[in-house]
Formats: structure tokens, sequence, C-alpha cells
């Protein structure tokens, strides 16, 4: 018996998701303050390439079931491309599309020599044991070769994957070539080539943006904000996690079974305990429970949407009592409400900034793997620190030298280096 999930690519060249549309929307307002061609601005809005696969896989039960997968390859003009592959039940192609995209402007930001790509496979992994789940991904990474190698694509970890599937992904890669190849992906096993400080990047750099930004706005209290954080998965948790540690008051925090609220600062340690035994947020006890809606509208200083696409929207935008948004998660707000948010004066920190800890320890992975040399901890956060702050800096120049807001301005930057170096390559033939 084949059973064949529903494919997603018949409507989508036509009708862009709310991810894609985003995506197009947020370059072309940038793209206008940017002196390129206007057929290199054309040239950058598609992806270079896009690679679906359908495959059939076994299940516990020995009947064959039928996945799809996605790889986008967005820009190649900087160097090889870089992205993670999560498994979504409700992941489209539009929305890798998306992701590459964003990946392309965030690597180009942060000034690391990549293009961005992106992938995933429609599945919930929840739904999968763990030997079904080893199959979905040695299956997928064995599609994926012919598009693949350290110098030309390095997956990563995404929403839905961990390093146990980089590793299968990785050995797959090298039991094919017949030797051990570590450098095909990041977000690794230390013990298998990965790095220090990997896991906590992505939530680490959050902050250390939104301290640059509480800099850059003057917050002489600054210790007294309070941080309201959507999403506890590894974005959300590490970013709770040090904002906690550098002694700031986290109020509130959620995941997929709705928030938590205390006023005067939440026990981050504890919660943290409590999802590693309990699985998620459900069931505890020490604040108010209210939901992921609820706690995007809460009384803050600093709101960290760190979740999924298209949270801050025009039904929302209104309601936000921050001052501050640092985007975690890839694109959590709309064109429209990222219209409202500017209109009412808040500051926001785009997520190609904000969360590019992740990619750019990802980065340091890959050279340590090319190298053979691995950092200690220390420095790879050390590292980590400079280049934010350098980002954040640039950005910054940017948005003051043309007064447009700092996502514009982190586009111009990244859109700029990507232009130029297409330009200076040139096209072939």
């Amino acid at each position: 018996m084949v059973s064949v999930l529903n494919n997603h690519n018949s409507q989508e060249a036509h009708h862009p998701n709310e991810a894609y549309r985003t995506a197009l929307d947020q370059f072309r307002r940038a793209a206008a303050y940017v002196r390129l061609p206007e057929d290199v601005k054309e040239y950058l809005r598609y992806p270079r390439r896009e690679f679906t696969v359908n495959f059939p896989i076994r299940r516990d039960t020995g009947e064959i079931e039928v996945f799809t997968g996605y790889r986008v390859h967005h820009n190649t003009a900087l160097g090889p491309t870089k992205g993670g592959i999560r498994y979504a039940s409700n992941v489209t192609l539009d929305e890798v599309r998306a992701l590459a995209m964003w990946m392309t402007w965030k690597c180009a930001l942060v000034n690391i020599p990549y293009g961005g790509a992106k992938g995933a496979v429609v599945v919930d992994p929840r739904q999968l044991s763990l030997s079904e789940l080893e199959r979905i991904t040695r299956r997928f990474a064995s599609e994926l070769i012919p598009i693949i190698s350290p110098h030309s694509d390095i997956p990563a970890p995404d929403m839905g994957t961990n390093s146990q599937v980089m590793a299968w992904f990785m050995d797959t890669y090298s039991m094919t070539l017949g030797y051990s190849v570590p450098g095909i992906v990041t977000g690794k096993p230390i013990l298998l080539g990965g790095s220090e400080g990997r896991t906590e990047a992505t939530g680490r750099g959050v902050i250390i943006s939104m301290i640059e930004a509480m800099k850059y706005l003057g917050w002489d209290n600054r210790h007294d904000a309070k941080i309201v954080i959507q999403g506890f998965g590894n974005v959300g948790s590490h970013a709770a996690q040090y904002a906690h540690e550098l002694g700031f008051r986290v109020v509130g925090v959620s995941d997929v079974s709705g928030g938590i609220y205390k006023e005067n600062g939440l026990n981050i340690p504890a919660i943290i305990k409590h999802v590693q035994k309990n699985g998620s947020l459900a069931r505890y006890t020490d604040g108010q429970n209210l939901s992921n809606e609820e706690l995007l509208v809460l009384p803050c200083d600093v709101l960290i949407p760190a979740a999924l696409e298209g949270q801050i929207t025009e039904h929302n935008a209104e309601q936000i009592k921050a001052e501050l948004v640092v985007e975690g998660a890839n694109g959590p707000t709309t064109p429209e409400g990222d219209a409202i948010l500017r209109e009412r004066g808040i500051t926001l920190i785009p997520d190609i900034l904000a969360n590019a800890g992740g990619v750019i320890v990802s980065y340091f992975e890959w050279v340590q793997d090319l190298q053979a040399f691995s950092w200690d901890k220390e420095e790879v956060f050390r590292q980590l620190q400079r280049m934010m702050v350098k980002a954040f800096d640039y950005t910054t120049t940017i948005s003051e030298k043309h007064q447009v807001d700092m996502r514009t301005g982190a586009q111009i930057a990244a859109i700029t280096r990507v232009g130029d170096a297409i330009v200076q390559r040139g096209f072939f033939p």
C-alpha cells in the first residue's frame, strides 16, 4: 500500500504564501534604495535553483509512504549556500523559497562567505518513531547528494530537526563518498565535528542584538526592562536563559501549549527543567496561564517573537505594548504589521540581524571542520559577540544614511553586498 502526501507546488507560483509574499515585499521596499542595475535587482528576486523530491519510506508497520522534500538555493554570488532543513507537516515550497532568500540577506549582512539556502520535508516529526525519523533523514540526504557538498551547499538543523538528524545526514553522505566528511553539515554533535556553543548561538545572538539596541536607544536602566518571549524552542529557551543569566526580567514565555506570565519575573531555570522533563510548558504552575495571542500583547519593554512566521500582523500590531521588538524567528512580522509598528514608533530589530547568531556559529563550525581544528566555547562566543555587534553597527549606519527603519537598512546593506558581488563576477556565459 502506497500513501502519497499532498504536493504543495501546484498554485504557489501564482499565489505566494504569506512568508514568500513578506520576503518579496521586504525586498521590493529595500531594493528601491539600492544603486544596482534593474536587471540585477530582478535576478535577485528569484531562487537560483529549486529541487523537489518524492521518496518512499517503509513505516514501522511495513507500509510504504511517499514523502515530499525540498531544497532551494537562492543565491551563490558570495559563496556556497547555507541553510537549515525543517521537518513540518505544513511546510510549502513557497515557505522554503522565503527562508532561502532571508538566509542570503542574513549571511551577507553579517559578512560571511555564504549564499542562502533552505530545505524541508513535509512531515510531522512528532508522529514518527526514531527509526522512521532516521530512515526519512537518510533517504532525503541521499536524494540531495547531487546538489550538496562542503563547497557548494551545507545544510543545518532547523525546526523539527536537531543534532542527531545532522549526524545521520553526515553519515549518509560520508558512506556514499567512502570517507568521513564532517563539513557537509553544521549543527552536528561535538563528537562528530560540531562546534562548541552552536546550540546556544541563535538565542544568545538575539540577546546580544537586544542589548545593542538598548544602548543605541539610550536606555539607561536597561536591566530593569521586562522581556516577553514567544516560543520556547531552541531559540526562545536559550534567549531566555541568557537574558536571565545577565540579570534581565523575563516576565512571559510561551510554546505550542500556551504561555506563562509573571509580572516580577519568571524562574527561567525552573521552566527549562520543566520543559526538559515534560516536553512543553503545559502544567507549569508558577505563573498566570495565557494564550500565545495574549502573550504578544502583554505589557513589557521588549518583545521577542521566536516561534513561527506571521505572528505580528495588522490584527494585533496596534495592541503591541513593547517599545522594542527583536525578531528571534524568521519572518514573524507581516508587512502590514511592520507598517503599524513603524507608525507607532516601535523599534524593530529584524530577523536577518537578530537571529544571525546561528549561521555565524555554523560558519565557525564549517571553518573548524575544513581545518580539522576546534575552538573552545569562550573563543566561539567572543567571535560571535564581535560579529553580531559589527553587523548591528553597520545596520544602524545604513539606516541612518537612508533615514529608514532597521529592517529596511539591514536589507539595503545585504542586497548591496550581494548585488555588487554579482556585478563584479558578471553573468555566465
